[in-house]
């Protein structure tokens, strides 16, 4: 019937030569009249769900030519983005970031900085693997973002871009991306600069403790600011050797520096409310930086069997971290300490190898297997001194620590999809071989041995063509990194903390069912979750004269259950709604010390996007976190909201120049994050507060037409089992 009346659109168009006019002829009636045109009009599905992903078509999305990828994230499902670009993935922040299905560590370490200024016209699409398989399943993750950059024509030539912002809280970024084809080269590269001013971070915090065997309430008042800036840059190429071999490659990393500073007053009170001590201090950190590079390069050969490939990579990855830190006393009445200063020195060192091999082999119509095995090496060393200015001699403290990882797994995959249908199971096994080292003599050598049975499952039903479900069970694996096995013990006057070497994985099972309607305006997706685990890495608070110590210890025991949401609406053609939200309810306990804690709460969303005369769209959006949010047995996070609006306009041909202004909680100086202590040996509260108020200027530039994308092998290394790592902001 299409066709029939196409072909009749023709058949009349053929015969029109003469607007508004009609002759009659005996043998038949002809009608000259000159159409206006046909527009055929399509609406792109921005969402795509597959059996291990959910895919977010970024070009689709009309918008995609102005915004960055930043932005692009907060409308990606079971994607929540705070105001301060915090990302998390299906609830939480335990997720790895992939840049053309390749785990990249700078990238995942430093998100914030590198996807504020990536533009989202260079960016296909942004998947999140809900079920990434027995190849990474015991890699420590629950999802993984995958950023698929823009793939085109081989054609020579040169395509970037170019962004700049600067805030009222004085907050400048930079960055420019390039990509460049020759022959059967393809060469990315991107740089970016961020720089923090002291009125951006200046930060304000109070701090109330009441300990319960003294019955004695601790209070301190502290503000302070950590001014700096950060570089991050990388490079990615890959070479097209003929038709069934490829080979790329990738070095990438970032570097920051902080001029830590600030200071408060500390008071001690009895139950009578009495003051017992109190002192000033005041600390900097002269030396405050973190650095952390990776490369990386992988063999793709494709046999003459379709579909069939072999990947061969390796990866390094290392991070270098060194703090200085200074505090003095002043102010002491009846201080409990006899000291009025102190030195810290800590050095981190991490650094990994890992070598893989992957095959992966269609053995029928609508039937693959992937196989692979795994080996990583994984060595962490600290060392640790701190010196204290007192008028009498005082103990200094120096200690090293040194603690290696080796693993190597195997793994087989079993892909399916028969009409409706499709499936994947996994199997995979893990041996880890763990060792600890004091080369300073103040401790013995230990070492341990680990294996994991790791599977996994999934299986999808596609009800319709708008309609799917699909049921997963995934499992994961966490080890600790160095910061939480290092058993220096730092000092404060109030405070002692230290690693536990002793720590080892722990395993993390999840249950969930996606519900999703893709339709040609309206998007919709449910997804119930349960979590469970119960030798989990928590943390141990207790106190001992007034004084709060912490460690860690496989203590933590989680059930969870968790509904995540995502909904967006097109009224009109003109008009966007969207809401993305993750509902959970808690219960962490701690069956050592016989505590626990339960609680229900949530993030949310809400987006609005309305495109106004001119070209002008308008942005108006607002978030938070509502409930009794559970930080683990002794506190929990109380509720808060941001808000925020942009207007933008985009300028020349193709809207290549884009200029944008957003405010940010424009009503509101400081955002106030509170924790409350409700159980043990410790209780009361904590309030941290932020800048604001801001308002934001940014411009970004497109240049060039080529649409060309570094190629890459289609599997690749990913290491995202460490918790308690060399991290920024630790």
């Amino acid at each position: 019937m299409v066709c029939l009346s196409l072909l009749l659109v023709a058949k009349v168009g053929i015969a029109m030569s003469q607007k508004n006019s009609t002759s009659i002829s005996n043998d038949s009636i002809t009608w000259n009249k000159e159409l206006e045109g046909i527009e055929i009009k399509a609406q792109r599905q921005l969402i795509k769900q597959e059996i291990d992903r959910i895919g977010y078509d970024v070009q689709a999305d009309e918008e995609s030519k102005t915004l960055t990828v930043m932005d692009m994230l907060r409308k990606v499902p079971m994607v929540t983005v705070d105001g301060e670009d915090n990302i998390k993935v299906k609830g939480n922040s335990s997720f790895k970031i992939y840049k053309n299905g390749r785990y990249d560590p700078s990238l995942t370490k430093n998100a914030k900085e590198v996807l504020k200024a990536m533009p989202a016209s260079m960016v296909k699409r942004i998947e999140v693997i809900t079920d990434p398989g027995a190849r990474e399943d015991a890699e420590g993750v629950n999802a993984i973002l995958n950023i698929v950059m823009v793939e085109g024509k081989n054609l020579d030539g040169i395509t970037g871009s170019a962004t700049a912002s600067y805030t009222t809280l004085n907050h400048p970024n930079l960055g420019a991306y390039l990509t460049t084809q020759i022959g059967k080269a393809i060469i990315s590269v991107d740089y970016g600069y961020g720089g923090m001013s002291n009125k951006e971070t200046e930060n304000k915090s109070e701090v109330e403790r009441t300990y319960v065997t003294s019955g004695n309430v601790m209070k301190s008042m502290n503000e302070g600011s950590n001014p700096g800036y950060i570089h991050y840059a990388d490079i990615d190429a890959s070479y097209d050797i003929d038709s069934l071999n490829l080979i790329s490659a990738s070095l990438g990393g970032y570097f920051y520096k902080l001029d830590v500073k600030g200071g408060g007053v500390t008071q001690m009170y009895a139950p009578d409310k009495s003051l017992l001590y109190s002192y000033r201090d005041n600390y900097w950190m002269p030396g405050y930086n973190h650095h952390s590079w990776n490369g990386r390069l992988d063999y793709q050969h494709k046999t003459r069997r379709k579909g069939e490939l072999l990947t061969l990579s390796y990866m390094l990855a290392l991070t270098r971290q060194r703090t200085e830190q200074e505090s003095n006393y002043t102010d002491l009445q009846n201080a409990p300490f006899d000291y009025t200063g102190m030195q810290k020195k800590l050095r981190e060192r991490f650094t990994e190898h890992t070598f893989q091999a992957d095959w992966l082999r269609p053995i029928a119509e609508g039937h693959k297997l992937e196989t692979g095995i795994k080996y990583i090496y994984r060595g962490n060393s600290s060392h640790t001194v701190q010196d204290f200015y007192a008028a009498t001699p005082y103990p200094a403290y120096n200690s090293e620590f040194e603690h290696t990882t080796q693993v190597a797994a195997a793994y087989a995959d079993y892909i399916m999809r028969i009409g409706k249908w499709s499936a994947r199971a996994g199997l995979r096994f893990e041996h880890s071989y763990m060792k600890g080292a004091y080369p300073d003599g103040s401790n013995e050598s230990f070492d341990s041995h680990l294996n994991d049975w790791v599977p996994q499952l999934s299986v999808k039903y596609q009800l319709s063509d708008a309609h799917s479900l699909k049921l997963g069970y995934v499992t994961s694996i966490n080890r600790p990194g160095i910061s939480y096995l290092n058993p220096a013990v730092v000092n404060s006057p109030m405070q002692v903390q230290y690693g536990n070497p002793e720590l080892s994985s722990s395993r993390n099972q999840t249950v969930h069912l996606i519900y999703s309607y893709i339709g040609q305006w309206l998007t919709l997706q449910l997804a119930p979750a349960f979590k469970y685990y119960s030798d989990g890495i928590g943390r141990l608070i207790y106190a001992q004269n007034d004084v709060r110590y912490q460690t860690y210890g496989n203590i933590e025991k989680l059930t969870r259950w968790q509904l995540e949401g995502y909904v967006q609406w097109k009224p009109f053609k003109s008009t966007t709604l969207s809401a993305n939200f993750n509902l959970w309810d808690d219960k962490i306990e701690n069956p050592s010390i016989g505590l626990s804690q339960k609680g229900y709460s949530g993030f949310y969303y809400l987006n609005g996007s309305q495109l106004l005369p001119w070209k002008l769209r308008l942005t108006a959006y607002v978030y938070g976190e509502m409930g009794h949010s559970v930080n683990n047995v002794y506190s929990y996070s109380r509720s808060w909201n941001r808000y925020g609006c942009s207007l933008q306009r985009s300028f020349l041909n193709e809207d290549r120049l884009t200029v944008r202004i957003s405010a940010n909680d424009l009503f509101r100086k400081y955002r106030h994050y509170t924790d409350c202590t409700t159980q043990g040996d410790i209780l009361g509260y904590s309030d941290s507060a932020n800048r604001a108020s801001m308002i934001n200027f940014s411009i970004s530039y497109r240049f060039g037409k080529l649409k060309a994308s570094v190629k890459k092998t289609e599997t690749t290394i990913d290491n995202s089992d460490v918790v308690g790592g060399i991290t920024k902001g630790k």
